[in-house]
Order: structure tokens, then C-alpha cells, then sequence
């Protein structure tokens, strides 16, 4: 795994885009519509509770939020709130992968790819 600004290579495959990683390994687009309504408060949209249904339903070990090239995603309270009921490391996108090159046990991984 590897990234630069705008984008994040997985497995040999180049996304332009934010990612999450599932716990099967399996690699989806970020669907960041369902916290755009948060972009105007924040300046830029956020990873926000509305966002995480997937580790609820996917329940890993541990969880991964890759906040950017420079570590400049906002992540908004209630995200941490629900963030907080998991293993959680929250770092920038370059530091998170190394740490998933790592990892043993199962995790979600969202990673964005930008700032």
C-alpha cells in the first residue's frame, strides 16, 4: 500500500478517491454524501457518524481512520462518540498504512486520500 495527494494504491489498484477497506479486504469508495450537509461548518466534509454504520455492522477488532496526506480530515464529535465503542487509530493516511502493513488482527480501514 502506498498513497500520495489524491490517491491511495491497494493491492496494485490506484484509487482516485477515499477508500475503505473492509474487514474481508475487500476495498469500496467512501460515500462522503451522507456527511456533505457538515461541509459549510467544518470547511471541508468531515467523517461524521452517519458514516459508520459500517463498523457497526462489520464489528472488527480494530479500526483505522486515515485522516489525509497532512492530517486534515475533520472527524465531528458524534464520529468520535461511536468511534470511541472500538479500538480506534486515528492518524495520517501515510501513518496508517504503514500500521495496516502490519496488522494482524481483523479492521476497517477508511482512508482519505486527500489534505
Amino acid at each position: 500500500m502506498k498513497s500520495e495527494f489524491g490517491w491511495i494504491e491497494i493491492d496494485q489498484v490506484r484509487y482516485e478517491h477515499d477508500v475503505i477497506i473492509h474487514r474481508d479486504g475487500s476495498v469500496t469508495k467512501r460515500s462522503k454524501k451522507k456527511s456533505k450537509e457538515l461541509k459549510s461548518t467544518y470547511g471541508h466534509t468531515p467523517l461524521s457518524d452517519h458514516e459508520l454504520d459500517v463498523i457497526k455492522k462489520e464489528k472488527p477488532e480494530i479500526v483505522y481512520i486515515g485522516t489525509g496526506q497532512y492530517g486534515d480530515l475533520p472527524i465531528t464529535p458524534e464520529a468520535e462518540t461511536e468511534l470511541s465503542r472500538f479500538e480506534t487509530v486515528i492518524r495520517p493516511t501515510p501513518e496508517i498504512l504503514d500500521m495496516l502493513k502490519k496488522e494482524h488482527r481483523s479492521f476497517i480501514a477508511i482512508i482519505h486520500v486527500t489534505c
